[in-house]
């Protein structure tokens, strides 16, 4: 209202000082004689200096009014116009430029840039930040696998191991003397047994999934000669090197790692054959054993093998599993991963790196 008020009063200031020198030129110096037509002169019982007044007064009126009105619109198409460029409610190129004067519109134009410029900053300094969050926490993660795995290893395992060989030694003194063995005892050394196969399955689970600047083979070799030394069975493998990016590999190690935990636990298998090996531009992994195997429920699903999660990492990657078993021969699980160009592969890993 201010703002209206003023420019009336500022419209009509002028007018009436281009008026002024007007009379003055076309009826003379000011003075009581030369204006008292202005004031003798009526029309509709008013003097005509009052009806001069009246339409300046008009005209001014009437001007401030419509200035204030194209003021206000520019407003409002300015306000609209930072308000979209604050929202990203549409890009840049697509916003309606408000009609203002060069050197106002100059400044909208660096506001905007500046305001898309600190958005698309604060945005990678968030996404920076949970990135580096999400990082600290996976590493926090690790940190405490591998704690928990030495302190079971250290532990629990050792004293599994204790009772095994305690157990096997009575159940050998009972035999060399010819006396029967217990079923109790006899019990007792099967239950420790698999407790000690679980606890290998547990401690593999525990590994880090991650192969930290290591090639699936060799992840896969260390991982196997490990095994080796602490399970009862046979292990052979064959591995070949692939073609495959930083994400795939560490996949395809974890689902090594799920599958061999699974035959610990579950297949009572005297002998496991694992196979990685590159054909027709599939990387073929493959985990056999001759153990009990299992029968999949009416769903499909695996039992409780739990290979469903072995299927989502196999999907993710953008290959295949299958899963075939047969009660008392054994179980097969395979999983087909399309490789990468050695250039695509090395361009992956350095983008993950």
């Amino acid at each position: 209202m201010s703002g209206f008020i003023g420019r009336t009063f500022t419209l009509f200031s002028l007018l009436v000082a281009v008026l002024v020198p007007l009379l003055t030129y076309l009826l003379g110096w000011p003075s009581y004689e030369t204006w008292q037509p202005l004031w003798s002169i009526e029309e509709a019982n008013l003097p005509i200096a009052i009806w001069i007044g009246i339409i300046l007064l008009g005209i001014s009126m009437g001007v401030a009014i419509s200035t204030t009105q194209l003021a206000r619109k520019r407003e409002r198409t300015v306000e609209r116009y930072l308000q979209a460029t604050i929202n990203a409610e549409q890009q840049h190129d697509n916003l309606t430029v408000p009609v203002v004067s060069s050197k106002l519109n100059k400044t909208l134009g660096e506001v905007t840039i500046l305001i898309t410029t600190q958005k698309k900053s604060l945005q990678r300094m968030v996404d920076e930040r949970a990135e580096g969050e999400d990082k600290r926490i996976q590493e926090r993660i690790i940190q405490e696998r591998q704690r928990l795995a030495r302190e079971l290893h250290d532990s629990v395992s050792q004293q599994l191991f204790a009772a095994s060989m305690l157990l096997s030694s009575i159940t050998e003194q009972h035999e060399s003397s010819g006396e029967v063995v217990s079923k109790p005892l006899a019990q007792a050394e099967k239950i420790v047994q698999q407790a000690q196969l679980e606890m290998r399955a547990l401690l593999l689970h525990l590994r880090p999934a991650a192969l930290h600047n290591k090639s699936l083979t060799q992840g896969l070799e260390e991982l196997l000669f490990e095994l080796q030394q602490k399970v009862h069975f046979t292990i052979r493998f064959r591995l070949e090197d692939v073609s495959l990016s930083k994400g795939a590999e560490d996949h395809l190690f974890r689902i090594a790692q799920e599958t061999l935990s699974n035959t610990l636990r579950h297949a009572n298998a005297s002998e496991v054959d694992i196979l990685l090996v590159e054909r027709d531009g599939l990387a073929i992994f493959r985990v056999q054993d001759n153990g009990v195997g299992f029968i999949k429920d009416d769903d499909g699903n695996a039992g409780s093998y739990g290979l469903h999660h072995i299927q989502e990492r196999a999907i993710e990657m953008g290959g295949t599993s299958k899963i075939v078993s047969v009660p008392s021969q054994g179980t097969i699980v395979e999983v087909k991963v399309p490789v990468e160009k050695r250039g695509e592969v090395d361009d992956t890993n350095r983008t993950s790196g």
